[in-house]
């Protein structure tokens, strides 16, 4: 008879796993078992963390949930950072770990990796955590961990399994079939949507994550409103270059006032969390005229900025409802709204964010069609603000929003490129936030995966010691030394090139993009006091 672990790994690949991201160990070694037999390809990175962001990114670039395998105690512990991002963003992720044997649970007996309940620790960071009690269970835990992925708010969903049930006979099984559809509006409620709707004259749409995979629909129902769209960061790749896109946040204070104007706003599977719509913290969000909500979570629907209408339901089909029932319109002049607003988010010439800008715009002029993932640093803060349409990258994606990691964007991009594998793919990093996962670059080059990673060096975190210069707080701990990052590249097996400009930036990203193998781009500060003898100068 096939084991527990052998059992396991066939379903998942009968569920469409491609990836398993994660570092064996005594406590995992039987959920293995089945890997070589499989067309699963087993990633290690260098920390249980990095499986967890791997598998985040993997996820959001292909749109099915990231695998990982993980040991009990520090392994699972080491990734619950990943697992938080995750959860903030509403990324689908299964988490699948060892746990001791089921007889030894609360009665702490100083086994190896043993925590107090490990099932209690993991339940207040995931949606649902399951505790494989019978082999003959696994395919209903399993359908239920996919049907969570397909009906509710993604997330990462945790199984756990005893060591000891992990090498027990599996008894005949059938393989497991997810049937669990998303909620559907109710038809009253979306004729209460559609009366609002026909009657407003300044309708606005603010669109958020639950949009990744309904790019189209979302700007065919703005075509059929005649209305812009503002994009969070995590919806804003999804949209597309559209006349009717803004992607710019709704946290700029002139934008604000275009959605102050709006008679009518419509958020589509949007938290309206401060990290999208109140980055400055300054509270000023407007109170907004009527407000129609789409949402999978029901909860949402009941919280600030309390709705006139909700609409329960994923924003696919909700779209493909409502926009039916919606009466033909004069011109609003969407497309002209649009553009104003782009245009008020834009900021000066010569600021800083303006520079920032720039730096994107000559990523996307080099690599038109590139995935662009982000850690927490200053370009991508700049990038959610206002991604100008001519920078719009293929996808964009970061961890400066939700739970606000450091050290996501090197693993994450990893992830992203192996679910992208023919689109080039751009890690935006800072010399912080690198030398928080500085090793998953050796992870990149096992993968043989050629991401870029461009690193921004302003020698510490430069963010939080404006923060402390800005509140008169002498900036103590913010400028943690740099290693001279051509040798880290070489060290890691990959290409290491120096970008002093604009032109010599493009040239940097050109030769990497035609490399068969990872390439860091280190890009210093122009107002940097690290100026490394490696420089030049």
């Amino acid at each position: 008879m096939k084991t527990v672990g052998v059992a396991l790994i066939e379903m998942l690949e009968h569920l469409g796993t491609e990836f398993v991201f994660g570092i064996p160990g005594v406590h995992t070694v039987e959920l293995y078992r089945g890997l070589a037999a499989s067309d699963i390809r087993h990633i290690t990175p260098r920390h249980e963390q990095g499986a967890g962001f791997m598998a985040d990114g993997y996820a959001r670039a292909s749109g099915k949930p990231g695998v990982c395998l993980l040991i009990t105690g520090p392994g699972l512990t080491n990734a619950i950072t990943a697992m938080a991002q995750a959860m903030q963003d509403s990324v689908p992720m299964l988490v699948i770990t060892g746990v001791n044997p089921a007889d030894s649970h609360g009665k702490k007996r100083g086994l190896l990796h043993e925590l107090p309940d490990q099932h209690g620790l993991i339940c207040a960071m995931t949606p649902h955590s399951y505790s494989l009690r019978a082999a003959a269970d696994l395919p209903d835990v399993l359908r239920t961990a996919y049907e969570v992925f397909a009906s509710a708010r993604p997330g990462p969903v945790h199984i756990e399994i005893p060591t000891d049930l992990m090498a027990a006979p599996m008894p005949d099984y059938q393989m497991p079939q997810p049937s669990a559809q998303p909620p559907r509006a109710n038809a009253a409620a979306l004729t209460e949507a559609a009366d609002l709707i026909a009657t407003a004259k300044s309708p606005l749409i603010l669109a958020g994550g639950g949009c990744q995979g309904a790019g189209a629909d979302t700007m065919c129902f703005a075509e059929a409103l005649d209305a812009p769209v503002l994009s969070t960061a995590n919806a804003r790749a999804h949209l597309g270059v559209h006349p009717l896109h803004a992607p710019a946040s709704a946290s700029i204070p002139a934008v604000r006032e275009y959605i102050a104007k709006a008679d009518l706003v419509i958020g589509l599977g949007t938290e309206m969390g401060p990290t999208d719509y109140d980055v400055f913290v300054d509270g000023s969000f407007p109170e907004l005229q009527r407000f129609i909500r789409i949402d999978i979570d029901a909860a949402r629907l009941t919280q600030d900025p309390i709705c006139d209408v909700g609409l329960h339901g994923d924003v696919t089909q909700t779209l493909a409802d409502l926009t039916p029932l919606l009466p033909p319109r004069a011109d609003l002049s969407g497309a002209a709204r649009t553009a104003a607003i782009i245009a008020a988010a834009t900021p000066p010439s010569g600021s800083a964010m303006a520079a920032d800008l720039e730096i994107l715009k000559a990523v996307a002029d080099a690599l038109p069609a590139c995935t662009i993932v982000g850690d927490s640093t200053q370009i991508v803060y700049s990038g959610n603000l206002l991604l100008p349409p001519e920078a719009l990258p293929a996808g964009w994606f970061n961890s400066a929003t939700g739970y606000g990691t450091l050290g996501y964007g090197p693993p994450a991009a990893v992830g992203a490129a192996l679910a992208r594998p023919n689109t080039p793919v751009v890690c935006l990093v800072g010399d912080g936030g690198l030398q928080f996962s500085i090793a998953e670059l050796a992870s990149a080059t096992d993968a043989d995966v050629p991401v870029i990673f461009l690193l921004w060096n302003n020698s510490g975190y430069r963010e939080i010691e404006t923060y402390m210069k800005n509140a008169a707080i002498n900036p103590i701990g913010v400028t943690p030394s740099c290693p001279d990052l051509m040798h880290i590249a070489t060290a890691y097996g990959l290409t290491g090139l120096r970008a002093r400009d604009l032109p010599s930036l493009k040239a940097a990203l050109t030769e990497a993009a035609l490399s068969d193998r990872p390439s860091l781009i280190e890009c210093i500060a122009p107002d940097s006091d690290y100026i490394p003898a490696h420089w030049g100068g």
